[in-house]
Parts: C-alpha cells; structure tokens; sequence
C-alpha cells in the first residue's frame, strides 16, 4: 500500500508520525495518541510501548493501521455552504471559455467523500454538465476512502438547515441515505500521502485544489511540504481553497481569491505583458526642413516604461505590501499614454484589497481600451456573480467567450 520509510529503530511514535503524515501531535493532544497506541498494543498483544514504536517504524502496514487510529476523518455534506457557491461561481466561470478542456478538481483529504461530493452537487447545480469537470479525491484513510466509495451516509453527515439537496441526489434506503450514481461517478477516489515527494508528480495540474482542515494539524515543517506540493499542482490561474483559518499558515505567493473570501486563494499577482499593438504601421513621411534655431525646450519629464511599472506593483503586492502596489500603479498612471494592462493589473490589486467597486470600475477602464480583454470580462463576470446579478454575470461570460473565439479564430 504505502513505501517504507527509513526510520530509527527507536523513534517514538509522535516523531513516526510527524516523518509520515506531518502531524503536530499537540493538534489533538497526547491523550488522542496514546489510546490510539494503545489500541493497536491490543491488537498485537504487545505490553511494551517502546516495543511498538519499533514495531512501527520497521512495518509500513502497521504504520498505517496506526494512522487510521489517530487522524479525523469527520465531515458533513456543504460544510459551509458559501465555500461551494464560490468555487461554483468559478468554475461556471472557468467552463463558458470556448475549447477549454474539462475543470479539474483535487479534493485533499477527502475524509469520507463528503467534501468532494458536495463539490459535485454543486457543480452539477450550477448547470455543468459531467463532461465539464472531473474530481479527483484523496485521503490517507483506507477505512474513509472505503465509507466514500459505498456512498452510504446516516443522518450524522446531513447538518444544514436547507437539506434540499438530499432529496434531489439521495436514495433513502432504510437508517441511511445512498448518493446518486451520476455524482458518485464524477469522484475518483484514491489512496495517496500528500506528504511523499513523488506525490505531485503522480497528478497532472488542476484548476481548483480544495484542501481544507488539513494545515491545522501539521508541523511547520509538514505545512511547508503540503504547501510545495500544491505549488507544483495548481494550475496558474487556479483556485486554492482552504479552512477559514489557514490562509494565514501559508507562507508562499499567494493573495485572497475574492472580495469576501476568507477561505480561497488564488497565486500571487503577476504583472501582465503589454499586449502586442493590432493597428496598422502608419506610413513613413518624407523629411521636414529643419526649423530655424530656437531656445532649447524644457526637458519633459522621462515616461515610465509600461513592463517596469507593471513589474514593480506585482513585485510590492506579493510581498504583501498591497496599499504600496495600489499607490505605485496610481503615481504612474498619468505620467504614461493610457495602458489596459495597467488599468487590468489594478482592477486586480483593488479586488484583492476588498474594494469591489474600484476593482469593477478598474476592469471597465481595460474593456474602454481593449474591447477583446477577455480576462477583464471574466473579472466583471465573478464580480456580478458574487453580488448576486446572475444574468449580467452571463452577459460578461458570453463576452469573454466571443472575444476568445475571435482571438482562436485570428491565430
């Protein structure tokens, strides 16, 4: 099942733990592990804890027995019912961009198939089709990824007010609630460590990764390893969304994915390249004669170079100096020939300060100079979606697919 680890042979069990899966066993406290410990002794007839600490580094299997005694495995269906409007919002988004192959999804750890399910639904709900997106789910838990595969769930996992969704995708078949095949199809469920190096390299890149709960548990060593190995995984222009309280753990390029998102995180800003001019070259003239001498004019002020102005905003705000970035882009905005780059890059910078407003009419100032800036049209289509105007929200998708397609069409 899993590869064998070097370990001491007389390693303790906390520190076993910590090389394997990165928990920070002060998360769930010593009680938790020792009847854990103790359980499996049980199970081995063995008396000494010593003894088992030895037992466990030098056998994988055992090892793994161990982890499914120790880690949480419990959720529930729309745990947070906005975190999935959201990642909704932006894959209904991600889906109208003509040619775009299916959205692919990494739910890690998917405890029992709760999280990735409900991704499922809500996807489902937003008018995707099942050739639209794929779901890929992962835990360490052999006993949680066989709950996920059966689908069979009590009414413990059913904790919203609004359980609508359960009547739609769920058979009632006795104490328990059996998920619907189309959803259960759409998840593919595998054992897999987040932690192993080879991890990211088994995975090809995704447009969302929903890891959420798993951070809080870890070692600062182990939510480095975890926050590398979604670095290698998350497409570019991805989604990455945690637990409420983990945007602050990580360390790396990252800023807040929405207005009023806690919990979702998008890669740092980069500053977009000048776009290439689409105007034809105007014809050269013929030579003027030169005036005569006159007094030599007032030198004007150098203008900025458009890539260096747009360079140094991306730089200030990835290193969360975010107001600095706003306040550069703003100085240099009027000493340059209008820029939709620059007007872009600060719709993006005002988002990601929380003023939707600003942002929005940042994004119209790019679409006055690039009618065709299709990532401008998409902006304004999440921005619409998230303050609940649904219909121009589609008006700017349909936009940005048309200006998509022209641009496919001109290549």
């Amino acid at each position: 099942m899993s590869s064998a680890v070097n370990q001491p042979a007389g390693q303790s069990v906390n520190d076993l733990l910590e090389a394997w899966i990165g928990l920070d066993a002060n998360t769930i406290g010593p009680a938790a592990i020792d009847r854990a410990v103790r359980e499996r002794m049980k199970a081995l007839g063995m008396a000494s804890p010593s003894d088992y600490a030895r037992h466990a580094s030098a056998e994988p299997a055992e090892r793994d027995l161990l982890v499914e005694e120790v880690i949480v495995a419990e959720s529930w269906f729309f745990r947070d019912p906005q975190v999935f409007e959201f990642v909704a919002d932006f894959a209904v988004t991600r889906a109208a961009m003509p040619g775009r192959p299916p959205l692919r999804i990494l739910s890690a750890p998917s405890a029992g198939g709760e999280e990735p399910y409900s991704l499922a639904m809500a996807l489902f709900g937003a008018g995707l089709t099942p050739a639209q997106f794929e779901i890929d789910a992962i835990d360490i838990s052999q006993r949680a990824l066989a709950r996920a595969e059966a689908g069979r769930y009590s009414t413990n996992a059913f904790r919203n007010a609004d359980l609508g969704f359960r009547d739609r995708w769920f058979t009632v078949e006795g104490s328990q609630a059996v998920i619907d095949t189309q959803v259960r199809g759409q998840v593919r469920f595998t054992w897999a460590n987040v932690l192993e190096p080879t991890f990211a390299a088994a995975h090809r890149g995704y447009d969302v990764i929903f890891c959420r709960n798993l951070l809080i548990y870890l070692t600062p060593t182990g939510r480095r390893q975890v926050e590398r190995q979604i670095e290698r995984l998350l497409l570019p222009d991805g989604l990455l969304v945690l637990g409420a309280a983990e945007p602050p753990i990580m360390q790396g390029d990252w800023i807040p994915a929405g207005t009023a998102s806690l919990f979702a995180l998008r890669r740092g800003v980069h500053a977009p390249r000048p776009r290439p001019a689409t105007a034809a070259p105007r014809p050269i003239a013929p030579p003027r004669p030169l005036p005569p001498p006159a007094k030599p004019p007032i030198p004007s002020p150098p203008v900025p170079d458009l890539e260096d102005v747009l360079a140094e905003a991306g730089r200030l705000a990835n290193t969360g100096q975010l107001a600095d970035a706003i306040a550069h882009a703003e100085r240099h905005r009027g000493l340059m020939p209008p820029s939709p780059e620059l007007f872009f890059l600060m719709g993006m910078l005002w988002q990601s300060a929380g003023d939707a407003d600003r942002a929005e009419g940042c994004f119209h100032k790019t679409l006055y100079l690039d009618g065709g800036h299709e990532e401008a049209l998409l902006a304004l289509a999440l921005l619409a979606r998230q303050r609940g105007d649904p219909a121009m929200a589609e008006k700017y998708r349909q936009s940005a697919a048309r200006a998509m397609a022209r641009k496919e069409e001109s290549r």
